[in-house]
């Protein structure tokens, strides 16, 4: 099991303010006062890939015209630290969460971040960008709570259906590679949805944790299995409790 250090979250602090949209209810106090102190990472350069299935534009995020366009031009912004799974990056757009990454160093999740969103601006989120990632950090804390935010989910057609479907499962709860693959329609495809889980960037929010080898056992995940099975281990505790 993976032991917590203490839960306090770093922000990189530059460029406008970030205004929190109707849907992004206000952050638990006992996380805001987790809340601490500044990475000077500053603006930098990061890359963006586009949502290319129209049908779950309103729920996961982009157009395919705007997939396409490589965003250009478009502003994320960023904020990173620790949780108790470890280094945490959480990225937003004005269409919702773009990324939550999680890792061990986090100017390694910054260089991930720079490298999936190359054609975007990153800046770093002010003090009203706290409020979202509270949220973000009360989901890896609690998952069976689930996140009440927007996300923005950029992926192929054939990635979306894969993630509409694990957004589907519910918390404490397990699918195999292969029934999600019958679920979506596409019975053959079981390492193309293996592959689709392995692109999520949104840990956690997109639970690809929850997905499992046909024997019920763990399989690769793409922020470490020690941390899919703490995840796992968190929902099972949770939903005991609510027993």
């Amino acid at each position: 099991m993976l032991r917590p250090p203490a839960a306090l979250v770093h922000w990189a602090r530059s460029g406008q303010p970030v205004q929190a949209g109707p849907n992004w209810a206000a952050p638990d106090p006992s996380l805001l006062r987790r809340i601490g102190a500044v990475f000077p990472f500053g603006q930098v350069t990061v890359s963006v890939s586009r949502s290319t299935l129209k049908a779950s534009t309103r729920v996961l995020g982009m157009s395919p015209t705007h997939f396409r366009s490589g965003g250009v031009q478009e502003v994320l912004t960023f904020a990173v630290g620790q949780c108790s799974l470890g280094a945490i990056l959480v990225a937003s757009s004005e269409k919702g969460v773009a990324a939550i990454l999680l890792g061990d160093d986090p100017q390694m999740l910054v260089r991930e971040l720079e490298d999936r969103f190359p054609r975007a601006r990153l800046i770093g989120g002010d003090a009203a960008f706290e409020r979202l990632v509270a949220q973000v950090v009360g989901l890896v804390e609690a998952p069976a709570h689930g996140l009440a935010l927007p996300l923005d989910v950029r992926g192929t057609a054939f990635q979306q259906r894969v993630w509409l479907a694990l957004r589907e499962i519910p918390a404490g709860k397990t699918e195999t590679y292969s029934s999600i693959a019958e679920k979506i329609g596409s019975p053959r495809s079981v390492r193309a949805v293996a592959g689709a889980c392995a692109a999520n960037v949104h840990a956690v929010a997109i639970p690809c944790h929850r997905v499992v080898r046909d024997d019920g056992a763990l399989s690769g995940y793409r922020w470490g299995v020690e941390r899919k099975r703490e995840l796992l281990d968190r929902e099972h505790r949770e939903e005991e409790r609510a027993a």
